[in-house]
């Protein structure tokens, strides 16, 4: 018989009192589950999203420090701060529209689907998937004609004296990217016997699915 030490009790009453469903977001470097080059494509978007998200944070938190230092310090804020942070947040909003899809971390309105047996569910995430895809893909372009037609303007940002345009070359990105990570979703839906919502988070609701 193992004795239970302090360590094991710690765990025992973790996992006793542990509500973390098997929707939250995997801890460490992730690798895709795709075949061939899905998986590829997966990895890579991945990447992108965590060094646009990682980048915008840590810029806009060292403008933002700095500029707090110039006013008090120095009496003399940087003249291009709210600018450069409102770039940022565009950044940081549409990488982690991808991000979020990444992680089965949308709102989902899901009465409906959670009475569902297994296989209409599994169908019914398929088109989820691939009707949100057509529509991020959609969006994509919209906001790419906008873009061109902001730089047919010429406008400029008054402190940064850089086009408009420039700032929102994020948001068409964005919902590419999103657009394929809920693509990829369906296919792995497709090619898997279990229930995802999205390609790395498997849809936890019964006890006889697996949980990778």
């Amino acid at each position: 018989m193992t004795p239970v030490t302090e360590d094991n009790h710690s765990s025992q009453l973790q996992s006793q009192t542990d509500t973390t469903g098997t929707d939250d977001a995997p801890v460490g470097t992730y690798k895709s589950t795709l075949p061939g080059p899905l998986g590829t494509i997966d990895n890579a978007i991945s990447w992108l999203e965590s060094v646009m998200l990682a980048a915008g944070v840590l810029l806009m938190a060292a403008n933002t420090i700095a500029n707090v230092v110039g006013r008090f310090v120095f009496q003399s804020s940087i003249f291009f701060s709210e600018e450069l942070n409102s770039i940022l947040i565009i950044l940081i909003t549409f990488a982690g529209i991808s991000y979020a899809a990444r992680h089965g971390r949308h709102i989902r309105m899901s009465a409906i689907f959670d009475a569902l047996p297994p296989r209409p569910r599994k169908m019914l995430m398929i088109f989820i998937a691939f009707v949100t895809a057509v529509f991020m893909f959609g969006l994509a372009w919209y906001a790419l004609q906008y873009i061109m037609t902001q730089a047919g303007r010429g406008r400029l940002l008054p402190a940064l004296q850089v086009p408009v345009w420039w700032t929102l070359v994020w948001v068409p990105f964005g919902f590419f990217m999103t657009g394929l990570q809920y693509l990829l979703t369906a296919i792995k839906n497709i090619i898997e016997p279990d229930i995802y919502l999205s390609t790395s988070v498997l849809e936890g609701y019964d006890d006889n699915e697996r949980e990778v």
